[in-house]
């Protein structure tokens, strides 16, 4: 029953942020990307993609292009490292302190298992855990991010 609880409850986020969004937090999030993430926004796709144990976030090149594929590399290894330590900063000032998931994943960060691997045309962070809360604010945080970064992502199953 808890878990449908929470299913429903990161729809409703979701549903919430499309359905209130006039396009003003889309353009705030792109224009607060920008400065946090080096690589063009417009020439990349992020997938978010959640698992049973955690999740699996990826960017990649649309048209591969050496540069772009580097600087994704270089930003997803550098955010690995510093979510591996409990800093969401990054996260933070894109999307915002009140981000659903957020809180939780900076309180439990020492019970996640943050790895970056490099892929065909960009990166990979992997997210694993066995604590179920922290499952879900996984879930939740993907689940903001697709909705906040509009075109950008998509949510893979």
């Amino acid at each position: 029953m808890r878990r449908l609880r929470l299913t429903t409850l990161t729809l409703l986020v979701v549903l919430g942020a499309i359905g209130c969004d006039s396009g003003g937090r889309k353009e705030e999030v792109a224009r607060r990307g920008r400065l946090v993430m080096p690589f063009d926004l417009d020439r990349t796709t992020h997938t978010f993609q959640p698992r049973p144990d955690g999740g699996v976030q990826e960017v990649v090149a649309d048209r591969p292009d050496q540069e772009q594929v580097r600087l994704i590399r270089d930003h997803l290894q550098k955010e690995s490292e510093a979510f591996a330590r409990g800093d969401f900063g990054d996260p933070a000032r894109i999307h915002g302190d009140d981000m659903p998931g957020l809180t939780a994943l900076i309180g439990g960060y020492d019970r996640i298992r943050v790895t970056y691997e490099p892929i065909r045309d960009g990166g990979r962070i992997v997210y694993t855990t066995s604590d179920e809360d922290l499952v879900e604010a996984i879930h939740e945080w993907f689940a903001a991010q697709v909705s906040d970064h509009g075109e950008h992502a998509e949510h893979a199953d």
